[in-house]
């Protein structure tokens, strides 16, 4: 029968003619055939099969192989040894190589034909070792696709136990030697298709033998991460990670990234050729692996690796975006890496070219899911441009491309940036005392106390919540200035851009620190405000002068020394103008146009009735408490409460005012939870009150020529932008010779009208609407050792006034009411901006901490609100719901400044901090003036917008010094963090965990709370 078959495939016989024969051939198979016979049919098939010429004779062996082997099966196990295998496998057949994938064909189709027969059990040890022997030869993935094919189908070939673990890994090596084609599409998917298969015999040995999982990820882990340059191991081997459970994620990202032995530029080559792996197709949680394992190494802190890794892969991993098969999983590495690289805009301007052209790309094909795919898109992109504003020429074209699609708002794009950094993601990879000192949830940077410098950072958060204050300093031009502004400036940016948790101010400290202050001594915050804001306003007064001088023609060719040296200290002054042109200086500094504001004082005689006035500039309004009815509470009815405090700069301090009017009856003194006996208004009103001259405080009226009896009046001419309102909170106690703490509790209101008189200036005066903020009329004097003296004195005419009356003093003396005539009373909306509080017991000990929250001139709520609640000056009755609605009554608005910790919080909490820590008191206070309905504005809270965000682009010099601070402070926490874990591997070591004072009094820094004072324990309690 073999031969006549065998005759007949190879004739020239018609192939209709031969598959008839082939038939009879086949259907003989049932009748009984001697063993001789099956057994040269066997080989012969064995013969067509594998070595045959043309499909025709391969597939006439393979019937006829199929028709004998199933009604003679014993014989054909007896054809199929042990010796026949392994002959097969280890020689081949004929000129048929062992490597040819058609041997594991034939093998496979053999194995079917026996497959329910003990026969297999016999042969599997000799195929177990021949697999085992076959991945180590690596063989090409179309040979490694057979067999992982025989082995799926027949696992009982698969080799067990320790030869498993041994399998996996050299299988794993295959992988990494597999070469891609790069010819035609088919070549590729077949090429895929073998891949995949391959990688699902390694689940299918990973489910059966868990103990060869981890062998298996580590052989991965040291292939990609070899650094061997002759050997580039393939993306195929992507297919492996979707078959990981993700259940080990943690596990294995921790070992990994904890491991000592790994050293750097290991993990670089690993995480690189990780990110490769987007390219591949079909391959699931490859995004997902590569985003935990850049969050494990931002856990332990290794920067260095995120840096390289990022500036190397960020334009591949933006190109797999052209791919829609893999487009999603890239676009989540693409979002990872862009929004965690937040020290230096490199990243981002590297990929921005290609933005534009992928855009119009996706738009122009209309499919759904390239439109769903562009409103993730754009989201990322805004956010990016947010952080990385003042760059118009790159993002300019990029705004027009995604101009139609939706915009998130800034809240979301804060929450997303401060949640993706490196420093404010989980450490839950890391092991030991590793600690990241990212920002905290706020998104907002503390300062760093350099030594009972609480008053500075207080004051300086303050300026920085003011928001339109802020956005003007950062869109000054001041490049190459040495200026105290410039030191603000970059302080401002640092505060906003930084990527530690605080900052530490040291060269503003240096530079802004009052002559008399003593260093490393607590001193008094609105003092120190005062000091700041007159050093700004002087500054920018003097830069400008020489500016000016410096523009002017010189009368002749040969100059002086001092022309001299005036030109070379203009040549490097700064340029104290904004960068957009729709802000209107008019002549004045940045402090007078935002704080400044102008009291007019008027004094009559009471008994010849003429008016003397005088028109003043202010800065902050300093409001004494009313000392009528019962005597206010001060430090000495504390329990413990201290005596007498030396200096101090307190601000103005002084007796009653004789003869003012009563102001309102309050309790005696408060209980802990007790609702506030004062508010804001009460004091207002009372600075603003009539005062009468008498007695020693009689007036010298020169039409008299005589002492006599006066009435001084306070009015408000023009409202500051900002209003600051300091709390003389530190009186002179002139029974017992001590300086005390008034500890009453003043309630605070979110909004408040400020009574504002136009005048008509009188004919001939000369009104001091130009008065310097430092001229001597001023009482914005921080040097003056008359600060705690009655203004009423002050006012007393002396031969030093007499002469300075051409600067701007107008003595009108007329009959009758002569003089400024009102031309109405306007009550201005103002909403509160921030509160610095006083922790504490004097001015010399204690803490200041403070509250603030981001507000601008625009806030028509706010203003709306107020117009229509102006009864009182302010809060003497609660605000209105949308007032509290607007300013963050349940809300977290608010922010909580502690010096390095900065915390949400609420208005509530800004309303109650006294009544339950009884020593925290509200101390200064700055309101933001708000454009009422029909009402023009004055500089509005948009002056300097991007079209990115609400906060001005920073300017070159700005962004590069962050960006170099960025750098240098991930180097210094993976330097940190690598001894740590040295220690920590060496020797255990003790730690204390930060943040033990979550139950204490925000002005606490121990257990003691509420700042200094009390405490006899130790001195650090006095003053921190």
């Amino acid at each position: 029968m073999d031969k006549i078959l065998e005759a007949l495939v190879s004739s020239s016989h018609p192939l209709p003619v031969k598959r008839a024969i082939v038939k009879k051939v086949v259907e003989a198979a049932e009748k009984e055939v001697t063993e001789e016979q099956c057994q040269a049919l066997y080989h012969l098939t064995a013969r067509l099969i594998l070595l045959g010429e043309d499909p025709f004779q391969r597939q006439v062996g393979v019937q006829v192989q199929e028709a004998y082997a199933r009604y003679h099966r014993d014989e054909f196990a007896r054809f199929l040894s042990k010796e026949y295998v392994l002959e097969l496998l280890q020689q081949g057949c004929g000129t048929l190589d062992r490597r040819d994938p058609a041997v594991l064909d034939f093998l496979h189709g053999c194995l079917r034909l026996l497959i329910s027969c003990p026969a297999v059990l016999e042969l599997a040890p000799v195929v177990r070792a021949e697999a085992l022997r076959m991945v180590c030869e690596r063989p090409e993935p179309a040979l490694c696709a057979r067999l992982a094919a025989l082995l799926g189908d027949f696992p009982q070939c698969v080799p067990r136990e320790k030869a498993a673990a041994l399998f996996c890994q050299q299988l794993v090596r295959t992988f990494a030697h597999f070469q891609c084609p790069v010819a035609e599409e088919a070549e590729l998917r077949r090429y895929v298709a073998h891949v995949s298969r391959v990688a699902t015999l390694l689940q299918g040995i990973w489910k059966a033998e868990p103990s060869t999982l981890l062998p298996s990820l580590q052989e991965v882990f040291a292939i990609i991460s070899s650094t061997e340059p002759s050997f580039e191991p393939s993306i195929a081997l992507a297919s492996l990670v979707q078959h990981i459970p993700l259940q080990m994620i943690t596990v294995l990202i921790k070992s990994l990234t904890t491991d000592q032995n790994v050293k750097d530029a290991n993990m670089t080559q690993a995480l690189s050729r990780m990110i490769d792996w987007l390219s591949w197709p079909l391959a699931n949680h490859v995004d997902t692996w590569v985003i935990a394992l850049l969050k494990g190494l931002a856990a332990v802190q290794k920067f260095t690796i995120l840096i390289d890794v990022t500036l190397l892969k960020i334009e591949l991993v933006f190109s797999r975006l052209w791919y829609p098969i893999v487009r999603q999983g890239a676009l989540a590495v693409l979002s990872h890496m862009l929004l965690s690289f937040q020290h230096s805009p490199e990243a981002f301007h590297l990929v921005v070219p290609h933005v534009v052209p992928l855009v119009r790309t996706l738009q122009a094909d209309g499919l759904p899911t390239s439109s769903a795919f562009l409103l993730q898109f754009a989201e990322l992109i805004h956010c990016m441009m947010s952080q990385y504003s003042g760059f118009p020429d790159l993002y300019d074209c990029i705004l027009e491309a995604i101009k139609d699609l939706p915009k998130p708002s800034e809240e979301k794009i804060k929450y997303v940036l401060n949640q993706s950094a490196w420093t404010s993601l989980s450490n839950s990879f890391a092991s030991g005392p590793l600690v990241l000192t990212g920002k905290s949830e706020t998104g907002k940077t503390g300062l760093v106390n350099l030594g009972n410098t609480c008053y500075m950072n207080s004051i300086l958060q303050t300026l920085f919540m003011a928001t339109d204050f802020r956005r003007h300093v950062l869109s000054l031009h001041l490049n190459g200035s040495t200026s105290l502004m410039k030191k603000l400036q970059l302080l401002f940016a640092f505060l906003a851009h930084t990527q530690r948790a605080a900052y530490a101010p040291r060269s503003f400290l240096d530079a802004s620190r009052p002559p008399w202050f003593t260093v490393g001594s607590q001193q008094d915050c609105s003092e120190y405000l005062r000091f700041l804001l007159d050093r700004l306003h002087e500054e920018e007064r003097t830069i400008r002068a020489l500016q000016t001088a410096k523009s002017k023609p010189h009368l002749s060719n040969s100059g002086t020394a001092e022309d001299s040296l005036a030109q070379d200290v203009t040549d490097t002054s700064p340029h104290f103008h904004p960068e957009h042109a729709d802000v209107e200086c008019d002549g004045q500094t940045l402090v007078e146009r935002m704080f400044g504001g102008r009291l007019s004082t008027g004094i009559r005689c009471l008994h010849c009735h003429s008016l003397s006035e005088k028109e003043e500039p202010f800065t902050d309004l300093a409001l004494a408490f009313c000392p009528s009815g019962p005597r206010a509470r001060t430090s000495a009815d504390q329990p413990g409460g201290q005596g007498a405090v030396n200096g101090g700069g307190e601000g103005s301090e002084g007796p009653a005012r004789d003869g003012a009017r009563p102001g309102p009856e309050r309790p005696g003194p408060e209980q802990p939870g007790a609702e506030p006996a004062l508010f804001l208004a009460d004091l207002v009103e009372y600075f603003l009150a009539p005062e009468v001259l008498e007695e020693e405080n009689c007036y010298f009226c020169e039409r008299c020529g005589s002492l006599q009896r006066a009435e001084r009046t306070m009015r408000v001419v023009v409202a500051p932008e900002y209003l600051i309102l300091t709390l003389l909170r530190f009186s002179y106690d002139a029974t017992c010779h001590v300086r005390r703490k008034i500890l009453d509790n003043v309630g605070i209101p979110m909004g408040m009208g400020l009574p504002v008189h136009r005048l008509h200036p009188p004919p001939g005066s000369t009104p001091s609407s130009s008065t310097p903020l430092s001229s001597s009329s001023s009482p914005v004097r921080v040097d003056s050792p008359e600060a705690g003296e009655n203004l009423a004195k002050k006012l007393k005419p002396s031969q030093k006034e007499e002469e300075e009356e051409e600067d701007g003093f107008t003595d009108c003396r007329r009959e009758g009411g002569e003089g400024g005539e009102e031309s109405g009373l306007q009550l201005v909306p103002y909403t509160l901006s921030s509160v610095v509080m006083h922790s504490g017991m004097s001015s010399e000990s204690g803490h200041y901490y403070s509250y603030g929250r981001n507000v601008s001139g625009t806030d028509s709520n706010a203003a709306t609100s107020l117009s229509h609640n102006s009864s009182r000056l302010s809060g003497g009755v609660a605000p209105s719901q949308d007032v509290l609605n607007c300013g963050g009554q349940n809300s977290r608005d608010w922010f909580l400044f502690n010096d390095s910790r900065v915390t949400f919080t609420n208005f509530q909490s800004v309303q109650n901090v006294t009544s339950r820590f009884p020593k925290d008191t509200a101390y200064v206070l700055i309101y933001r003036k708000q454009e009422a309905d029909g009402q023009p504005g004055a500089p509005r809270g948009t002056v300097n917008s991007s079209r990115f965000n609400g906060e001005p682009p920073l300017h070159k010099d700005l962004m590069d010094a962050i960006t170099k601070d960025n750098k240098l402070f991930l180097q210094e926490q993976e330097l940190s963090a690598r001894t740590r874990a040295l220690q920590t591997a060496s020797a255990s070591c003790s730690f204390r965990p930060n943040g033990s004072d979550d139950n204490e009094p925000p002005g606490s820094c121990g257990p003691s709370g509420g700042g200094g004072g009390g405490g006899f324990n130790t001195v650090s309690r006095l003053v921190f």
